[in-house]
């Protein structure tokens, strides 16, 4: 069985609490005793680091429906079956974590990831020149932001990934979801679909906040900085940057972010010199609930390809010595 630690990791002013999924067998011999690795990232609004939504934080947000296990949790799962250790954490707000989630910014989660990345790197026991990433939905977009600024970063795997701005993204979602009823048990998906426009025109206008309010009453002031940086800051922009190993996957039923998002930043990529894959899983959603174990297996044997060994920058490659 794959050896679990719960970590509390310092990221700027607030303390995360995760977890650090190590494989059973032993680390590759090459590598030092050192195992490949991989930080996940989880998709928009309030998430556990398995993934699914915060039900213990925000339980008054997300209707009480049979519990699954969340996406995170099952690529952990496969990872660490294939000798990779992977380091997942609650978000701001969320779980065990600190701060608000209806206060963070999207800089604040970028620089979050860069943290959580800066502790894996502090383990003897994994190696820094053979680290991924893997992005599910705003966590695609986080995914690429650190890679562009990283270059021990070997390969991400982004997940219902979007490729335009927040602006567009959050429109078309709404419609969708309009039209269907889908997730609208949940107040708070309910609520920001009813009230997006909004959202949009006061985040363009640089307003501090909005209240949002839910239906059956209650409701929640959002900080609209990190809507407003999510709107001029569009992964399309970001993938122009990037010169990485990258595979995107997604779900064709996806109802936050649809198929064809992952198909431009694929083709972005390939404009760019570079040789993306894009899997689409059929009948799948956002979350991949859908997805199968073998299914899930496959996004885990990709990526643990795609870990080659990366030349690190001296800083380091001073820390791999100590170790």
């Amino acid at each position: 069985m794959p050896r679990s630690e719960e970590l509390r990791i310092r990221a700027g002013d607030a303390t995360l609490a995760a977890t650090l999924l190590l494989p059973d067998e032993p680390p590759p011999d090459d590598r030092r005793g050192r195992y490949p690795n991989a930080l996940l990232l989880p998709s928009w609004l309030p998430r556990d680091r398995d993934g699914s939504y915060d039900r213990v934080g925000h339980r008054d947000w997300f209707a009480q429906q049979a519990v699954v296990p969340g996406l995170l949790a099952r690529l952990a799962e496969a990872f660490a079956a294939r000798g990779i250790a992977s380091l997942r954490a609650d978000p701001r707000g969320c779980g065990g974590s600190d701060g608000a989630w209806e206060e963070v910014t999207l800089f604040a989660k970028i620089d979050d990831a860069r943290d959580l990345l800066a502790a894996m790197r502090g383990r003897r026991d994994l190696d820094l020149r053979r680290t991924g990433i893997v992005g599910h939905g705003e966590g695609a977009g986080i995914a690429l932001a650190v890679a562009i600024g990283d270059p021990a970063v070997s390969a991400l795997t982004l997940i219902g990934a979007s490729a335009r701005s927040w602006r567009d993204t959050l429109r078309r979602a709404a419609a969708s979801r309009g039209r269907r009823g889908t997730e609208h048990d949940h107040p708070i998906v309910a609520a920001i679909d009813r009230w997006s426009e909004d959202l949009i025109e006061r985040a363009e206008r640089q307003e501090p906040s909005f209240r949002l309010r839910m239906r059956g009453g209650g409701s929640v002031t959002l900080a609209l900085a990190a809507f407003e940086q999510a709107i001029h800051t569009p992964p399309l922009a970001l993938a122009t940057m990037l010169h990485r190993s990258v595979a995107l996957v997604h779900g064709s039923r996806d109802e936050w972010s649809d198929p064809d998002e992952s198909a431009l930043l694929a083709a972005s990529l390939a404009n760019a010199g570079e040789t993306p894959q894009l899997h689409v899983i059929p009948r799948a959603g956002h979350e991949l609930s859908e997805a199968s174990k073998g299914q899930i297996g496959e996004i885990a044997d990709d990526l643990a390809a795609r870990l080659q060994p990366r030349d690190l920058p001296p800083v380091l490659v001073a820390i791999e010595e100590m170790g």
